[in-house]
């Protein structure tokens, strides 16, 4: 295949994943059809058979894609050696929770995930995914924990795997928090707020 063909197939492969998002978003994962989806890219259904083999492969993608970008963030910042870890991943966290205001994208694909979706059935293979990935999140964050007791800034006795799985499930609650209710919280300036909360009574 041409290059130009393969750049114009991956061209035509985000468009179907952005005309899905906001299909996704509007009419819920469950009434949403590929047609709707086919009809927002202005693509044939053929062309989405072409990149998926159905529904639940495109909502499949969207997990990826934002598993992905999130991964890639956290592990560019682990590159960076910071003398003080902890406020490293606090500066994150923050960032993280901004972005559900910033980003307006990444605003409506986690809304679909957390409130657009039942998790049954056929897509309990997408929760399956939804946990492995969450491991590893966890497992991430455990990596800047387990740097601030190498530093010093942690008690010996603290376990890094716990504090990254009670992290993990304070950032959980404050994006469904914001999703639920935008106007209850402006990510924006308070975002920082929420993330000192967590972390002034460690190390």
């Amino acid at each position: 295949m041409p290059r130009r063909t393969k750049e114009e197939a991956e061209r035509t492969r985000l468009r179907i994943l952005e005309a899905a998002v906001d299909t996704f978003f509007e009419k819920g994962v469950a009434k949403a059809t590929l047609n709707d989806i086919a009809i927002r890219a202005q693509v044939t259904r053929g062309a989405i058979y072409w990149h998926f083999k159905n529904k639940l492969d495109v909502f499949a993608a969207l997990h990826e894609q934002l598993h992905q970008s999130v991964s890639d963030t956290i592990l560019e910042d682990l590159e960076n050696d910071h003398p003080h870890p902890l406020l490293q991943l606090e500066r994150l966290s923050t960032d993280l929770l901004r972005d559900l205001e910033n980003d307006v994208g990444r605003f409506k694909i986690l809304t679909i995930f957390f409130l657009k979706c039942d998790y049954s059935d056929e897509m309990l293979s997408i929760l399956q995914y939804q946990n492995k990935n969450r491991r590893e999140g966890i497992e991430l964050f455990s990596r800047y924990f387990q740097r601030a007791k190498q530093h010093g800034h942690l008690p010996a006795d603290v376990e890094p795997q716990v504090l990254s799985v009670a992290l993990m499930a304070y950032l959980t609650g404050m994006v469904y928090e914001y999703l639920t209710d935008p106007d209850a919280m402006a990510m924006k300036t308070e975002a920082s707020k929420y993330t000192r909360l967590f972390f002034r009574n460690i190390g």
